[in-house]
């Protein structure tokens, strides 16, 4: 089985409702068992303002599953959730997820990078991940929880359920 975690994201439609059926659909892969996932954070959009504020999670999956079969299924979830890619880039979405890192591979192909781009930028994916998995080095950046620490996470409040 490999370690795979996944950014999930959503700022329509009930964004923590949407973030918390993720976590559980994550589950529900066939060959995937999610073994871990970080509390949900609210946080302003990245990219146009004009839309509601994200709920942003980070989920630990173990799965039998290649990387490419693993994003398809990512893909299928977002589809089920109503998310429309036809959409403006960083626009307002139902459900967003992201497979951030796969084991420790590094892959460029057409429809698939690990690490996600720009991971090191983002508050809203390193500090719910720093919850669940601290030490994890992610591949030619480091430590999960020293990237959390370079960054300013004081936009991110905890969602309560």
């Amino acid at each position: 089985m490999s370690r795979a975690f996944v950014g999930i994201g959503s700022n329509l439609d009930g964004p923590g409702a949407q973030v918390r059926a993720a976590i559980e659909a994550l589950d529900g892969i066939a060959g995937t068992r999610c073994v871990a996932a970080s509390r949900r954070h609210r946080n302003p959009p990245m990219g146009p303002a004009d839309q509601p504020d994200y709920v942003n999670a980070v989920a630990a999956l173990e799965t039998g599953l290649d990387p490419q079969a693993l994003l398809t299924r990512l893909q299928a979830l977002e589809a089920a959730a109503g998310r429309d890619r036809s959409g403006r880039r960083w626009g307002p979405r139902p459900l967003d997820l992201d497979l951030l890192v796969y084991d420790d591979r590094q892959i460029s192909a057409p429809a698939l990078t690990v690490p996600h781009p720009g991971i090191a930028q983002r508050a809203f994916v390193l500090v719910p991940w720093a919850e669940i998995a601290p030490d994890w080095r992610i591949p030619g950046l480091g430590r999960v929880r020293e990237l959390a620490a370079a960054l300013d996470g004081a936009a991110l409040t905890v969602e309560e359920d």
